[in-house]
């Protein structure tokens, strides 16, 4: 039994060990929310140090996070200070609020990226199905006003005019810019920043795993070395 129990403690604990997200891709659809999604869309719940889970280092998450000035109460004459954002800050908001981001997108009101991948049904695979279902509307179908084809969306009509052009995003490493490719990136980065860190919690997972499989043996192993000395 004992020569079994280790194995397949290792065979469980392995997935957990394993990282849930491509890194090189959520970096990448970073970039693609960053330069793109974020002129309407917020992500309220996300930290610039959070981005050390996407593999970046603490001179770029304070680079990127001082690149936007904050608010920061007023002066003596009442007027507005503002500072340099700090790596605690939260990631920037478009519109200083809904009523603003209503009048600006036609009375519709962007949703907050931070959960959405967690919210929407299909998750990061509807997210990538929408971004690239856009289509011309077929012959005879009247659309709502203010509303796209979409074939990934509820009655095929969406708010949201096609976010997404070939080439509108440069990436590193040859990677074409292509609109399937910054939407399965984006896709990525909006799953990994609904659990930001999933990866860390399955690590310490498979070290309670681990543990608790090392801690039976040994007392499977203490109980029959025992047992073998009565009677």
């Amino acid at each position: 039994m004992r020569r079994l129990f280790l194995p397949l403690a290792v065979a469980i604990a392995a997935p957990l060990v394993a990282r849930a997200t491509d890194l090189a891709s959520a970096q990448r659809g970073y970039a693609v929310y960053a330069q793109v999604c974020s002129a309407c869309h917020s992500m309220k719940q996300v930290t610039y140090t959070d981005l050390a889970g996407l593999g970046l280092d603490h001179e770029q998450i304070a680079t990127l996070a001082a690149a936007h000035t904050r608010l920061d109460g007023v002066d003596a004459e009442g007027q507005p200070v503002r500072r340099a954002g700090r790596p605690d800050d939260h990631l920037p908001s478009p519109f200083p609020n809904d009523a603003a981001a209503r009048t600006a997108n036609n009375g519709a009101l962007p949703p907050d990226m931070s959960r959405l991948a967690l919210t929407l049904p299909g998750h990061e695979r509807y997210i990538e199905s929408l971004l690239t279902g856009y289509r011309p509307p077929p012959a005879g179908l009247a659309l709502s006003p203010g509303s796209y084809y979409n074939i990934a969306a509820p009655l095929q009509q969406i708010a949201m005019p096609p976010p997404l052009h070939a080439g509108q995003v440069a990436f590193t490493n040859g990677i074409k810019a292509t609109v399937p490719q910054m939407a399965h990136d984006v896709a990525t980065f909006l799953g990994w920043a609904a659990q930001p860190h999933l990866d860390q919690r399955r690590r310490v997972g498979a070290s309670v795993v681990l543990y608790v499989a090392l801690l039976i043996g040994l007392l499977f192993f203490l109980k029959r070395r025992i047992w073998s000395n009565v009677g």
